[in-house]
């Protein structure tokens, strides 16, 4: 039996959401004002002219119908194209600390914990406000619980590989109940004036309590068999975004320091290779495709998921098997996971067995085998 659980999650959602129709009406709006500005050097051939997307292609290429964001007005309006945020004082919690004491609150109280017995705060995300002081003090601060904390950034994945370092501090004996938190503003690296992409992320914040087995009473929450990461080098997802760029020689574009990808080389290699890790881990344990009852992926895109799936379970996957929420949320980077685990998980039965799966940027691959107590 495993000594550790993941007992209880939490989840915080943005009061806004935006459509596709909404976003697509934005972007072609700041088309048809480039292609203006630019119509002579477009004439003469200087200047590519940009081209209008639309909401079917956004569903057909990714699954997403909507996501949810910390600043709407910012994002549609063609002049601006980034969410405006509010700048606090050095004494104010910061907004990620907002969404992470949001999401941490329904989770303690799932699991009739207090801040008070909480031992570490564990910020993982793939954007974080600050170098420091980290992320994770400050949650710690304002939270009012745990001896230390400390951000982790593995990008999509790193939900995953925070509840390894949580699991493995809890094996260890280092600590007995670890608070795993990922509050993401995506919406703040994301090129809304990139026709590939401008379409792909949203804002959330998920949090996840694990505890020593001992500590936690029978029956409640899911048993973590065991966790395997992996990394492979890639440039194919990149932000270049970083302390070093006001010193470079020659300075980065604002596009370069944003989210950008190569979207068919990322489906090509990611894809296999997260379905190859899902095999091999959960052969480990000596179980089979059909010991399966859920997977909880990150949800990147709807297609790759599918494929995902397909590779793991040996034939499609049934309804429910591969619950996702691209369609409401979108691509909410290392939390996204975590949403799937925390709305698709209640109706699992004692000794079922799901695995939940981050992947993105690095490449980064983390896969979580448990089960239902």
């Amino acid at each position: 039996m495993s000594n550790v659980v993941l007992t209880a999650s939490g989840l915080y959602t943005p009061p806004e959401a935006i459509s596709n129709d909404e976003l697509v009406a934005s972007f072609n709006a700041y088309v048809d004002i480039y292609n203006e500005q630019h119509a002579d050097d477009i004439a003469a051939g200087r200047v590519a002219p940009l081209s209008h997307s639309n909401s079917e292609f956004i569903t057909k290429a990714s699954g997403i119908e909507s996501r949810y964001v910390v600043d709407k007005a910012g994002i549609l309006d063609p002049e601006v194209m980034h969410p405006r945020i509010r700048t606090r004082s050095n004494d104010e919690p910061s907004l990620q600390c907002e969404m992470a004491l949001a999401a941490i609150g329904p989770c303690l109280e799932a699991a009739g914990r207090r801040a008070e017995d909480i031992d570490v705060v564990l910020v993982a995300c793939s954007n974080l406000p600050r170098p420091y002081p980290a992320l994770a003090v400050e949650v710690q601060e304002f939270l009012g619980g745990g001896r230390y904390g400390f951000d982790l950034n593995v990008a999509c994945a790193s939900a995953a590989f925070g509840i390894q370092t949580a699991a493995d501090m809890i094996r260890s004996g280092s600590a007995r109940r670890v608070l795993m938190v990922n509050p993401e503003i995506c919406s703040a690296h994301l090129n809304f004036r990139d026709r590939d992409s401008h379409f792909i992320f949203g804002d959330v914040c998920t949090a996840a309590l694990l505890e020593h087995a001992d500590d936690v009473p029978a029956g409640q929450g899911f048993e973590v068999l065991g966790t395997r990461l992996a990394t492979q080098f890639s440039n194919n997802i990149r932000n270049n975004f970083g302390f070093l760029n006001r010193s470079e020689i020659e300075p980065r574009s604002d596009a370069d320091r944003l989210f950008v990808q190569n979207g068919r080389r990322v489906f090509k290699e990611v894809g296999p290779m997260v379905a190859e890790m899902i095999v091999n881990h959960v052969g480990e344990h000596e179980l089979a495709a059909s010991d399966l009852k859920r997977l909880w992926l990150h949800q990147a895109n709807i297609n790759m998921n599918t494929l995902i799936a397909k590779r793991v379970l040996g034939r499609a996957p049934e309804n429910g098997e591969m619950p996702s929420v691209l369609a409401e949320y979108g691509n909410t980077s290392s939390a996204s996971p975590v949403i799937v685990f925390h709305k698709f998980s209640d109706d699992l039965q004692a000794g079922d067995v799901g695995v939940l799966c981050g992947f993105g940027a690095g490449y980064s691959a983390g896969s979580v085998v448990l089960r239902r107590r």
